[in-house]
């Protein structure tokens, strides 16, 4: 496959995403890439992420290797999910969910759990930041951490989503899975850590494996949301609920149209205001030393005024090709047909922004040449202004 990479849109330990687009055919994807000297890691995701199909698991796409500033890259190409992760949402919607929303994400969560558990897997990493969310609900994502089931002796994740077991390296089984799920859960209604009383990891890992206490369930959550993270928390992972088990809890027996009407109003009110922001998907990677400076904030009142705040910024918008751009995969400056490539890029950032277009239009045509391209946003900017 032939593509452009664009802006990096997540950086963690080992591998960084950028959002990328298909040369022949405009199809806008996620590309996560290492150095290939050091892609062990990505080239076992790639393989896990490979043999996976589910609505409920983000999409992959093929992988290749690149020769880019002298180095050789591994890359994994991915779905491109424009709503960025569960973590990201959560923030927007102001620091909680409402239990609709809750139960819509839970429902997609443990559907993708179920298939994943039935192909022998264990994510081993469920938690807010892993969750990618687009027009059609939650997927799950990032296989870095994913074995099978007989490997999962003992594997690793995030503390604060650790199973009391897992914290005593013990095993990792489908149950931890759960356990992080509920974790997930308390994140969504309260935008905090499920163990939020203590910080230092090492502290933390001690008291999840031996103390016997259990998350602190939202009081304000209804009764059965309450049993049915009950039901995940459970110390003993022979306890815990199966993700089969759990798609059969009233929790989740909300209308399915009703939950999609809903989550539809949300994402389009709240989405990214352009599919190349750099603050939009902040991770989907094992680290959590991501810097937040940049994420994304809800959209802003009105075409007019997002104009303004370009024009006031910065004066005139440069837009650059080759600071904002990197090409790979035999890019040729002179082959016929690549400035309208370069313009296409460009008119998929600066449209976004003038226009307010929802994410599911980024692909649209738009009729912008390349040799009037500054002067026509020049012009509009400048009769918005006065």
């Amino acid at each position: 496959m032939n593509w452009i990479r664009g802006h990096t849109i997540g950086r963690g330990s080992t591998a960084a995403v950028s959002v990328a687009m298909s040369r022949c055919s405009g199809e806008i994807f996620a590309v996560k890439s290492t150095e290939l000297s050091q892609s062990e890691f990505l080239q076992k995701e790639q393989k896990i992420l490979s043999s996976l199909s589910s609505p409920y698991i983000v999409g992959y796409k093929g992988y290749d290797n690149t020769k880019e500033y002298n180095k050789d890259m591994f890359n994994l190409m991915m779905e491109y999910m424009p709503g960025g992760t569960l973590t990201d949402e959560i923030q927007r919607q102001g620091g909680r969910l409402n239990e609709q929303l809750i139960g819509y994400y839970t429902k997609q969560i443990v559907h993708g759990l179920d298939y994943l558990h039935s192909k022998g897997l264990v994510h081993c990493d469920i938690k807010g930041r892993n969750i990618l969310l687009g027009k059609t609900g939650a997927k799950i994502a990032d296989f870095g951490s994913a074995r099978s089931v007989d490997q999962a002796k003992w594997n690793g994740g995030t503390p604060m989503f650790m199973a009391p077991e897992v914290a005593r390296g013990e095993e990792q089984g489908f149950a931890a899975d759960i356990w992080a799920l509920g974790c997930t859960i308390i994140e969504m209604a309260t935008a905090a850590s499920p163990w939020p009383t203590v910080s230092n990891p090492a502290s933390l890992l001690y008291h999840i494996a031996f103390s016997g206490q259990t998350p602190e369930i939202p009081k304000f959550l209804s009764s059965q949301a309450m049993d049915f993270v009950s039901k995940c928390l459970r110390r003993d992972p022979k306890l815990r609920w199966s993700a089969k088990q759990l798609l059969n809890h009233p929790f989740l027996e909300e209308s399915e149209s009703d939950s999609n009407s809903k989550v539809n109003e949300e994402f389009i009110t709240s989405s990214p205001t352009s599919i190349l922001d750099q603050g939009i998907w902040n991770s989907v990677e094992e680290s959590e030393t991501i810097d937040d400076s940049t994420q994304a904030s809800g959209s802003m009142d009105s075409p007019l005024q997002r104009v303004r705040k370009l024009c006031t910024q910065s004066g005139k918008q440069e837009w650059r090709w080759d600071e904002s751009w990197v090409t790979v995969r035999n890019y040729s400056e002179d082959n016929e047909g690549d400035g309208n490539l370069v313009c296409k890029m460009l008119e998929i950032n600066c449209i976004d922004s003038l226009f307010c277009c929802s994410a599911s239009r980024i692909q649209q045509k738009a009729v912008i040449s390349s040799l009037n391209f500054d002067r026509h946003i020049t012009s509009s900017v400048n009769k918005v202004t006065h």
